[in-house]
Formats: structure tokens, sequence, C-alpha cells
């Protein structure tokens, strides 16, 4: 019973996707929401801050929890490690107002599609439908399977008979208003906020909460110079924090504003088609598509007709992409079953650019209403900015605890301050002032913004080397990569590919190459036809454009192109079709021109694409396919493949060229024979194989000096490209990837067949001799070849499981999905942003990755730094206070205004602005606050620092001039000697005791404030992964100066300068006893942390010692084949088992998880 009542109760929004969240059902009770305002009121609100910082503790005050059908607010968890709570209120959305025809039974349905889910959500006879809306999407109540669903889009359910039959028609007016209440408008809303609402955001921030506590706490003591100096501070802080915010979100505003308000066509079922603004589009609704160009306001599936598209907001590359209709095929398959990972050939998606439109001889082009709003890809895109997925890096959460040791030392101080004041009977008020002034001390409020500081100055550096970031902070997390994947083409190898020949094939035999160096034009034949036809290719603006490869390989042939729209003898040939005729420099071809009638187009998943055609003139059709050759000759007749094909292909690919596949099929078609609705496998079958076409695919010059970089910097380097894996090989071995000398195994995956199940081949490339297969493919492997979109994302998130920190590097169109995996992707793109991935390069090269890594090193190691400091600072100041406490003293105004403001602040400021030393060190800076190092290095400095203040303290006792009361602010004259007064009375009767006036006071001062120039300069790393200190001008100059105002404000001897830095007048002579003991000081913390703590050799000294061996899975893996005698194991395949033993199953291949 209890299971049931938890099922009722809790519930998964999204299941197995990206955004999966647990839901869980609670219910408004009026005596517990009484008592909770009750507690708002008498904590003076501060119940209600802790509320809003702590959702769930919201939640469970107010509410009882219940089932999620009765529940009227909705907690949700994130189902990641950093389990965020948020809550949400159910909202009713009542169709009652629309004045739908009453029903007469409860099974009658207000949706003709039976499936929606509107129609059952709608409650019988309220006509009320419950909803929530998390991260801008819209879920409903579903009645019949007692969950919430999303809407704004179509149900995958559908099969292609479904999208044309139920939808082809359009939509009747009385649903199509049901679904714009129900889905919400198509429109992407970016809500631009007051100003004040953001002030108000940032101002209840913990951090500016404790600071407003803090600054009370002084101003009620007396410290308004100090306290208005960080007021002024705060306020320019929030002032320009609110600005970034409101410009971000202006232009985020701007991104899609436009796309709000487009003049569409639609068509209904009874009022026929007609103009309409674009966010009245509901899911459904039949969309027309006229010649003109413009951007898409939704996700539409074309179902009439085809059209050419530019995805470049998606994808960052703008090349013309085709698009066809969906077919009109009978089964019952899901209509993305069907077209499986090719489905996105019929998808138009919002955002991006119709360029040209095909009508078929049906009419105009028409597609579905997919998806609307935020549910469409660029709305998915503008959620990812809006709510970008949490990182989880060590240094955030090791900041936090180490926050909370420093909170629980100033509880000590807040313990011992009680202590002290009530042994001495001072007021309560007072010593709570003081108690809670001295535990203030020990958290310096600027710590979280200090572990940022470094991020921004990387950020500008790398905008100035033409690297772009829309995520700031994962520039630290690429401080720790110690694996880079890069795509081949496009990204290793240069984008143009030279075209090196054609072997034709013919009677199952090779014949001649055919060299396009000789500069003869190609002969007409089958493979010169698929050559000139078998291309998506595209005449815009008297341009040839498309992807560069089919450029290439077009323009090899001296044919001509001509636009659909151009007027020509067509000979019964399609307006929409493409025109391809011999150009002028051809010789002795026998056809006038050829009519690209029909595409399959090129798919990353299907690594193919095919086109039919028509000779001009003639009744002649033909199938012409390009493509992966082990996946061309695949769909081959066996009787035409030539016996040394494979052997051909190898020599080749081992040079590193990249090889394409051509193949033919005549196809006997009546005219009448309908093209949009042929099935790919229809007419991809029993194909002639025609020949190999060769293409030289150069490095870059910048790729092998990168590579060598990064093995310098014992950073491995992966290749992950769709390509043949010879090819893939080779091309590791001339870019130094892979060793020359080293043996090379390549390692096949099958699928299983009939009885046979999934197996793991291995093959030692020297003598072809079959190994063992596991998750040591993940540890050792160098190529992985063949692999779609999706297979390149499973791969990085299997790396990631290893533990290892992952770049991707990559061009931005078929790596979408990686680059965002990865920790760190890099797309390399004309656009200054590109929203595949949190960094883009605009030089197209991967010079940018070890940049990148040099940056996120020197600013991981800049937030140390500046994280160290600030503690240290905190703590410095802290024993200070907790001295002069002893004795009912503290710091003067001033003397805390210098060292927060003149000191603390500036170095915080300009410590980061370091450089990035220009060479990679083959190791990484440690990644957590929380290690031993970073540790010894704030416990070993507190007790040098300690240690120097309690001698100041006591030693200052001792001198034969001191005494508990004196008061002399003024110097006597250089011929006059201090007057040492009785060491229990005072040197004026008149002078009046202070609490902040005493020679612990003028002691202690200077000994703390110049520590905190010691410590900026000995936390100020350079080498390996940062710059020399005195090449950052601006903080060498900035701590010369203040040791000079410091020195200065020591010996300067002017009586205005005591009077108002509330100092008191000492002998020279311990002036420089005080200079001493701070050489001394500085001495002994370089020595401890530049000569103990920063030598690399001794903590590898220690760690052999003390046997310490690393966590990291992958680091456990590659100790465990060293010991393992039978690796590689040879002559052996491994079968897939099911067993519920198995140690580990390799996910990477998405056939694996179908099979």
């Amino acid at each position: 019973m209890e299971d049931k009542s938890w099922k009722d109760h809790h519930a998964l929004l999204n299941p197995r996707e990206e955004n999966e969240l647990e839901i869980f059902g609670y219910k408004t009770q009026g005596c517990r929401k009484a008592m909770c305002i009750a507690g708002y009121i008498f904590s003076c609100g501060a119940l209600l801050l802790l509320f809003y910082w702590k959702p769930a503790w919201d939640v469970w005050a107010n509410c009882i929890p219940c089932n999620l059908q009765e529940a009227d607010v909705i907690l949700l968890r994130t189902t990641d490690e950093f389990q965020k709570y948020t809550r949400k209120k159910v909202t009713w959305i009542d169709l009652s107002k629309l004045n739908l025809l009453v029903r007469d039974t409860s099974d009658s349905l207000f949706i003709a599609d039976k499936d929606s889910v509107i129609n059952r959500a709608i409650m019988k006879p309220e006509l009320k439908v419950r909803s929530i809306q998390v991260q801008k999407i819209r879920y409903i109540w579903d009645l019949s399977v007692k969950q919430f669903q999303k809407v704004g889009s179509l149900d995958d359910s559908n099969s292609c008979y479904d999208i044309h039959h139920k939808f082809g028609t359009g939509l009747t007016r009385e649903e199509q208003n049901i679904r714009r209440l129900v889905c919400g408008p198509n429109a992407i809303e970016v809500e631009i906020r007051p100003i004040w609402k953001l002030l108000f955001k940032e101002i209840l921030n913990p951090f500016y909460v404790f600071q407003t506590f803090t600054l009370t706490l002084w101003l009620s003591q007396g410290y308004v110079e100090y306290s208005v100096a960080i007021i002024i501070l705060s306020v320019i802080s929030i002032g320009l924090t609110v600005y970034d915010l409101r410009q971000q979100s202006v232009k985020l505003q701007d991104l899609v504003e436009e796309h709000n308000k487009v003049q569409v066509t639609a068509c209904t079922k009874d009022e026929g088609c007609k103009k309409l603004e674009s966010r009245y589009l509901v899911p459904g609704d039949i969309l027309v598509l006229e010649g003109k160009k413009h951007s898409l306001p939704c996700d539409a599936i074309l179902i009439d007709g085809g059209c050419i598209v530019d995805e470049g907001m998606l994808t960052g590359e703008s090349i013309p992409v085709t698009k066809t209709p969906l077919p009109h095929t009978e089964n019952t398959k899901s209509w993305k079953t069907h077209s499986a990972e090719d489905y996105r050939r019929h998808v138009l998606f919002c955002g991006t650019e119709v360029i040209q439109t095909k009508p078929t001889g049906k009419g105009p082009v028409r597609a579905v209403v997919l998806q609307t709003g935020f549910n469409t890809a660029k709305g998915d895109l503008v959620r990812s900015i809006l709510y970008p997925k949490p990182m989880n890096f060590k240094l955030y959460r090791d900041a936090f605890k180490f926050i909370i040791i420093l909170t629980l030392i100033g509880v000590l101080g807040l313990i011992y301050t009680v202590c002290v004041y009530v042994q001495h009977k001072k007021p309560v008020a007072e010593t709570v002032a003081m108690a809670l002034l001295l535990f203030t001390v020990s958290v310096p409020p600027a710590i979280p913004a200090a572990l940022t500081t470094g991020i921004v100055y990387a950020q500008k550096r790398l905008k100035n080397k033409k690297i772009f970031c829309i995520s700031p902070q994962r520039i630290n997390i690429c401080g720790q990569i110690n694996l880079v994947c890069f795509d081949k083409t496009g990204t290793l190898t240069e984008d143009g590919l030279d075209l090196w020949g054609l072997i034709p094939s013919e009677g199952s035999r090779f014949q001649n190459i055919y060299s396009f160096a000789s500069g003869t034009p190609l002969p007409w034949g089958l493979p010169c036809g698929a050559m000139v036809s078998c291309h998506s290719l595209i005449v815009l603006d008297e341009k040839i454009q498309g992807d560069p490869l089919d450029k290439k390989m077009f323009e090899c042939t001296c044919w001509e192109m001509e636009d659909s729209s151009t007027a020509h003898s067509k000979a019964g040939v399609p307006d929409t079709s493409v025109i391809v005729k011999p150009g002028p420099n051809t010789r002795n071809t026998p056809v006038d021109g050829i009519a690209i009638l029909h595409q399959f187009p090129f798919s990353s998943g299907l690594q193919r694409m095919s086109v039919i055609t028509q000779q001009l003139g003639k009744d002649q059709y033909d199938l012409y396919m390009k493509g992966a050759p082990e996946m061309v000759t695949s769909f081959c007749r066996p009787e035409t493949v030539p016996i040394d094909f494979v052997k051909e292909l190898k020599v080749y690919t081992t040079q590193g060229f990249r090889v394409i596949a051509l193949a033919h099929r005549a196809l006997n078609m009546g005219k009448d024979v309908e093209l949009d609705n042929l099935e790919r496998e229809e007419v991809e079958s029993d194909l002639t194989f025609l020949g190999l076409l060769i293409m030289e695919n150069r490095l870059k010059a910048e790729t092998k000096p990168v590579l060598e970089e990064l093995s310098t910097a014992r950073i491995r380097s992966v290749m992950i490209t769709g390509d043949n894996l010879q090819t893939a090989v080779t091309v590791a071995k001339n870019s130094g990837m892979i060793s020359k000398t080293s043996k090379v195994i390549l390692i096949e995956a099958s699928e299983p067949e009939g009885p046979a199940p999934a197996s793991i081949t291995w093959q030692l490339v020297e003598d072809s001799k079959q190994i063992a297969a596991g998750i040591t493919i993940l540890v050792n492997g160098t190529v992985f070849a063949r692999m779609s979109p999706g297979q390149k994302s499973s791969l990085i998130e299997e790396f990631q499981k290893l533990n290892y920190y992952v770049g991707m590097c990559g061009d931005g169109a078929n790596d979408c999905g990686a680059l965002k995996m990865a920790h760190a992707g890099i797309s390399l793109s004309e656009q200054e942003a590109s929203v595949a991935s949190p960094f883009t390069s605009q030089v197209p090269n991967i010079e940018c990755v070890p940049e990148l890594i040099r940056e996120g090193r020197a600013a991981l190691v800049a937030s140390f730094a500046v994280f160290k400091y600030l503690t240290l600072y905190g703590l410095t100041q802290f024993i200070g206070t907790a001295l002069l406490y002893w004795q009912l003293q503290i710091f003067g105004n001033y003397q805390y205004l210098m060292q927060d403001v003149v000191i603390t602040l500036l170095v915080c400021l300009t410590m980061s602005l370091t450089q990035a030393y220009p060479k990679l060190a083959p190791y990484r800076p440690p990644g957590q606050l929380i290690s031993p190092p970073l540790l010894l290095s704030v416990i070993l400095h507190t007790g040098i620092t300690a240690i120097m203040l309690v001698c100041g303290f006591l030693l200052v006792k001792q001198q034969p001039w001191y005494s508990e009361m004196a008061n002399h602010r003024e110097c006597p004259p250089a011929t006059h000697s201090l007057t040492i007064p009785n060491r229990n009375g005072t040197a004026n009767a008149t002078d009046i005791p202070s609490s902040v006036l005493s020679y612990e006071d003028s002691t202690l001062w200077p000994l703390t404030t110049i520590n905190c120039i010691i410590l900026a300069f000995v936390f100020s790393k350079g080498k390996p992964f940062r710059k020399p200190i005195y090449t950052n001008y601006t903080f060498s100059a900035l701590l010369l100066t203040q040791l000079g105002i410091c020195l200065f404000l020591l010996f300067a001897d002017i009586n205005a300068v005591y009077k108002g830095m509330l100092l008191l007048c000492t002998p020279t002579i311990w002036r420089v006893y005080i200079l001493i003991m701070l050489f001394v000081t500085f001495c002994v913390s370089f020595f401890v942390e530049d000569v103990v703590l920063q030598n690399r050799h001794l903590w590898l000294l220690i760690k052999k010692c003390c046997q310490f061996r690393s966590s990291s899975q992958y680091r456990k893996w590659q100790r465990k084949l060293e010991k393992d005698p039978t690796w590689p194991p040879l002559e052996r395949k491994d079968f897939a088992e099911n067993s519920k033993n198995e140690i580990y199953i390799n996910p990477i291949y998405e056939h694996d998880k179908e099979n």
C-alpha cells in the first residue's frame, strides 16, 4: 500500500532525457500556511529569505504530501548529483470560454487525433486542464496514465500515414483554438526583466545578505568611513552585474523576437489557406512555404514538395541542406523510427532559413507543424542558454566546504570573544556586537567573487585570440583537460578536398586510373553520370553552393548546372528539377543533359546518398549512389564488385586518401510514378558497382605541431571520425597522433546476425592476427572511425565515466552532440558564438586547443592563488583582532580601510592579470581546494603569521617605553628622546583611554598589513602555468606602491598621519624590529611555498613512499593492463554474452542498444 502511495506522490518528468526531473505532489494546508506567515513576521523576514534560498523547505513547511492528481503545488528535483529543487504552482486551463459544442458522451473527442494527450487531459464536464510550466515547457495532466505529459508538439507515435492523413488537410477552427489555448502561443518569448527585479534578486544573494549583516555591525561600532567605502564598492559591483544581466537579456530577446511575428500562410479544413501571424500556429497546422527567402517560425515536417534550407544557426556551418517530403507509407511504425537516423531530412527546424522551395505538380510546398515555441530546435537552444547545465567541478564544491571551515573558525572566535568580554564584565550589547564582529572577520565576503576574477581575465584574453565563450565557468575546467578528441575532416585536415583520381570498375574488374591532374576532361560514362548528378548542390545568386566535397567533385567534370527557375526545354522534366549539362570543355558527350528528379540526401548515420535522374529528351531513369565504400558495396550485386576490392581500397586508405564509392542502377518507372512516395529501400538495391573516387585530404599546417605539443604535455589525443578506419589511421600517423613505430590494432564491431551474437574483433595491422577486446578500447584507443554523431557523443560520455576531463574539437556540423557533451567543446566556426558548443574559435585550426588549455590552467591557478590569499587575509585579520580583543581593543576605522580596500581589493583585482605560460607543462595544476598541498599551504602560512603576530604582541609589552594607557600620537623632535612613562600610568593625565590607541595596535597593524602584501607576492606563482610575476606590470607596480605607502606610514613621523590612522609613535628602533620580523616572515613564507609546497619532485617522492595511487578509473585500468601478461591476447574473438556477472558493456554503438 505504501508503494502505491509513493508511486502516486512521486513520478519522473521527461524520463531518460537530458532534462529529466523528479516531481512530488503537495497540497497547501491552511494552518501550516498561517504558522509560516506568523514565522515570517516574528523573524522579521529571515524565515521568508531562508525559504527563498531553499524552495523545498518552503513546500515542506507550507504543504502536506499528496498524490499528484490532487496536488496544487509540485516540487521538482533534478536527477543529477546536484539534486536542485524548484517549486511550481499547478494552474488550470479553462476551455469553457471557447464556447465548444457540448459532447453528449464522455468518450467524445475534442481533438480529431484520438491519440493526442489533449483528449486525455480535458476534465468533463468542467472542460478544464491541469498544467504546470517548467523551464518554459508546458506539461498537462494526463487523466488516463496519471502523469504530466509535455504539450506543444505532435506525438512521436504518429506514423507516416498518420501525418499525411490526420493532418494533411489541416485542422478545424475549433481544434486550432483548443490547441492554441492548451499548448500556448508559438513564440520564444524571452522576458527582459525589469531592473528592480534583477536588483532585488542580486541583493538577496547569500553573499550580499552576509555582507549587509557585516556592514550593519561595522556601522554600529562607528566604522562609518570603512562601511561607506564597502557599500560604494558593493553598489558598483551589483550595478555592473545587473547591467550585464540586462544586456544579455536584451541580446537574447533581439535574437528571438523577429521570429515571433513572422507572417505565414496556414490552412484549415473549414476556412482554406490564409495569412496569419506565426505566434498563432499550433502543432498539426498546415504551413504553406512560398518561394521567397524566409526564416521558419516553428519545427515542421515536410509533406509535399522539397526545399533547401540554411541550418547555419543550428550547426555553425552555412551549407545549403536539401529537405525531402515524408513518404506516403502505410506501415504502423512511428515516422521517426521509419526514417531511422535520417529523419532530420524531412524536418524543417525553427530558426533555419528557407533558401529555395521546390513545389511538385500537386501544388505548393506544404509542411505539418511539428513543434511550437520552446519545444522547437531553436527554443531548445534558447532554453540551454537560459537554464545552463550545472558543471560538476570540484573547485566550486570545495570552495563551499572551505567557507564552512572558515565559518567554524569564526564560531570559535565568537566563543572566545564572549569569554573575554564576560570575564571583564562588559555589557551584553557590547559583548554580542564584538563577538559577531570577530565572527565576520574570519570569512572574507569577497571569496565567491574571487573565484571568478581569473575567469573574467582569461575570457578577455581568449577573445583577443578569436576564441569566444558562452559558458565562462568552463574555462577553469579547461585547466584540468587530459584528453582531447578531434574530428578529422575540416579539423585536423583541410576542409577542401583535392580530387586525385577515379578508378572505374567494369566487368567486376578495376580499370586504369583516370588522373584529374592530367587536365583532360573526364569522358562520358556511368561514373561521370554519378559525379555530375549525385550531389546536393544548388545554384543560388548565380553561384553553385553546397558541400565542399560535392562542389569539388562536380567542378572536376567540366559540366554546368542550371538554376531550376531558368527557362529551358525540359522535355517533360518537372519544373523543380536541377538540370546539369555538359560544359564547353567536355568531350564527345552523347547526352544533352541530366535532370536530377529526386534526392535521398546524405546522412552521417546512413553513410550514403543517392539520386534519381532522367536523361533530357529520353524516358530513361537512373539511380546513382555515392558514399562510404563498405556501405555502397553492401547495396551492389556481388558479381559487380571486383574481387580485389578490399585490397585496392586498403592501398589508398593506408596512404591517407579519402575514398568514396560510386554505384548505379537503371530504373524501370513510368511517368506517373510519385517520386516523393518512393521508399529508399525499394530503389537502393541490386546496384552495379561503378568504381572508386580517390580524394586527397591534406593535413592542416598547424595540426602536427599542436598534436606534438599536446603529446609533450602528456595530454592524450584521440580522433573520432565518420571516415574509413585505414584513412583515419594514416592521418593519425602523418599527424604524429600515432608514432610511426607503434603497432596499430584495428578493432571492428559486428552487429548480431541471426543466431550469431554481436562481436568485437581486434586485428593487428602488421600480421593480421586477431586479438581480444574489452574496456581497454577506451583506455588505449586512438582512432575511432565510422562513428555516427550519436556514437561520438556516447564515446565522450564513456571517457568521462573513466574520470577523464575531455575536450572536443570539431567543425560544429555533425559534432554538435559531442561538443555539448564534452567538458570543453570547441567549434571551429566563423561565427562569434555558436550555440553548438561552449567555445567557438574563429581561427579554423586546432591551435585553439592548447591555447584554451593554457588559459584554463592559468585561470585555475589564479583562482587558487586569490582564494588562498583571501583565506590568509581573513585569518590574519582574525588573529590580529583576537589578540587586541584580549585587552578589549580593536583596529581603527582607517586601519581596516587601508587593509581591505587599498591592499586586499586591489590585489584581488590585479593578481589574476598574469598571463598564461606559453609552454604547456607535462602535468596539470591541482583541481581540488581540499588537497594536501593547498591545505598545508593555508595551515603553515597561518601558523607563520600567528607566530609573528603573537611575538609582536608579547615583545612590545616588554619594551621599556611601553605603557598600557599610553597615548603618544606625537613623535618628539629628533633631538629629544621619547618620554618613558610609568608602566602602570600614562604620559599625560588628561589623555583618555581608547579602544584603538595602544602600542599593541601600532605594532600589530603594520605587521598584518605588510604581511598581506608578502602573501600576495608569495602566492603569485609564475612557472609552469603562468608567466613570472614581473611580467604582470600592473600587479608588480601595485605591490611596490602599497609597500611604499606602508613604509611611509611606519616611518613618516608626521603627526597628522598618526592622528588620522590612530597610531602611536614608537621608537625608530622598534619600527626597525617590526621590519626585521616581516623580513624573516617573508623569507620563511617564500621558502615554505616555493621550495617545499610547490616542489613537484618532493610530492612525487612522498606519494611514492606512501604508495599513493590515483583513484581515477582510467589510471586503475592502466595499472591493471601493465600487470596483465596476456595483454594483448592473440587469436581470439569475443562475443557478446547475456550474463548477469558481466563487468562491462560498451554502450558506444547505438545499434547495440537496439539489439
